[in-house]
């Protein structure tokens, strides 16, 4: 029987992961920058630009939102830790996406190199 960390294991073997020095550049260059992550994660801070299609959701909502539908996009992913965005990715070559690559080791690594993140900004009641 197969683990998670097997099939992330397999999955990173067909993709392609950019690393975070090359992270930066991966994003500007791409359509679209989404994070697989749960809506509270996503919530709690993110990366600037980046729409929200949590894993389980991915397949869905790019099936269901014309402007995500080209198979030319140039996508970026991430995660927490770069295992669901490695899944993901996988799932979307599937789907018949050609470029598509995640940033290794995901949000923690981003924010661990002193990146900018995307926090909400909470109402004051003063």
């Amino acid at each position: 029987m197969k683990t998670a960390h097997d099939l992330v294991a397999a999955a990173k073997l067909r993709i392609q992961e950019v690393s975070l020095a090359d992270a930066d550049q991966a994003i500007l260059e791409a359509d679209v920058l989404i994070d697989v992550r749960e809506a509270d994660e996503f919530a709690a801070g993110h990366l600037s630009g980046a729409i929200h299609a949590s894993r389980g959701m991915l397949e869905f909502k790019l099936s269901s939102t014309a402007e995500l539908s080209s198979r030319d996009l140039r996508i970026v992913l991430y995660c927490k830790t770069s295992g669901r965005a490695a899944l993901a990715a996988c799932a979307l070559h599937d789907m018949g996406y050609l470029q598509v690559s995640s940033i290794a080791g995901g949000f923690d690594a981003w924010q661990a190199a002193g990146k900018p993140v995307v926090k909400p900004a909470l109402p004051t009641f003063d």
